[in-house]
């Protein structure tokens, strides 16, 4: 950051290690702080401050909260048999969006990537593991990424909960509402013919 002084070449490099954010993005992110009102900036840097210190994870999903136990295991009226593993906690965000579940969550907090180097030990699988031989769940949803990873977690999971004689399912994975046939790719229509189901 040549153009810059030493502060604001700092704070436009920092907001360009964020995920999505591009060179340009940062830059004009670092100037609408310069050009904001001083307590702007102190009010943001209060919130990343907080944040870090405050959130923890859910002792029962794993999910993030600044409490023992997130908002939703604490809902009571929530259907109790039946769990969805999800990978990140931005999942049970777009799952609660949907407003189609009303069972608990399991945040895994990652996907099996041997690549990567992260193996079932770096996941909360032993806590999913404890939840259900110590609640009474019936059916546990899997809702992993369709991606290699996602589907490598998924049947991972799968081996070791059906010998606890819990259901598994997996979340459909196919054609989006208001796309066209000849669009899709190869994966995407064997997945959706994959996850059919009767109708009429």
């Amino acid at each position: 950051m040549l153009y810059y002084s030493g502060p604001v070449a700092r704070l436009v490099d920092e907001f360009a290690k964020l995920p999505g954010i591009g060179a340009k993005t940062a830059q004009r992110l670092a100037f609408h702080i310069l050009n904001s009102p001083p307590e702007t900036a102190q009010s943001l840097a209060r919130a990343l401050v907080e944040v870090r210190q405050s959130i923890k994870r859910c002792s029962c999903c794993c999910n993030l909260t600044d409490e023992e136990l997130c908002p939703i295991c604490r809902d009571t009226t929530r259907n109790s048999k039946l769990l969805c593993v999800v990978e990140e906690p931005r999942d049970v965000i777009a799952m609660e969006k949907a407003r189609g579940y009303r069972g608990y969550y399991h945040v895994l907090h990652g996907a099996i990537s041997p690549m990567d180097g992260i193996g079932p030990e770096n996941l909360t699988i032993k806590e999913l593991l404890k939840r259900l031989q110590s609640e009474e769940i019936e059916e546990v949803i899997l809702a992993a990424n369709s991606d290699v990873e996602g589907e490598t977690t998924a049947l991972y999971l799968a081996r070791l909960i059906k010998p606890l004689g819990i259901k598994v399912t997996r979340i459909a994975h196919g054609i989006p509402v208001g796309s066209d046939l000849e669009y899709a790719d190869a994966m995407t229509l064997n997945k959706a013919l994959e996850g059919r189901g009767e109708f009429g």
